[in-house]
């Protein structure tokens, strides 16, 4: 769980910033998207094995990876 907290803790200062600046100029749409979609076969993966440490981190990471993809779609 601690470890889980970090990785996923690692993406709110980047959220934050970007939707305090509202700049997302510097930010990889692709790269996002990649991170997403493997993220989500994370998640189905924690789902399969019914790890809740999984299924909690890999769910809040899509959300704040989902939250800066439409960021860049809003602000390009």
């Amino acid at each position: 769980m601690v470890a889980a907290t970090f990785t996923t803790g690692a993406f709110v200062p980047q959220v934050y910033k970007t939707w305090k600046e509202k700049s997302t100029k510097d930010i990889s749409l692709v790269m996002y998207t990649i991170l997403l979609l493997g993220v989500l076969m994370w998640l189905y993966y924690g789902f399969s094995l019914h790890s809740l440490p999984i299924m909690i981190a890999n769910l809040v990471t899509a959300v704040l990876l989902i939250i800066m993809i439409i960021l860049k779609l809003i602000h390009k």
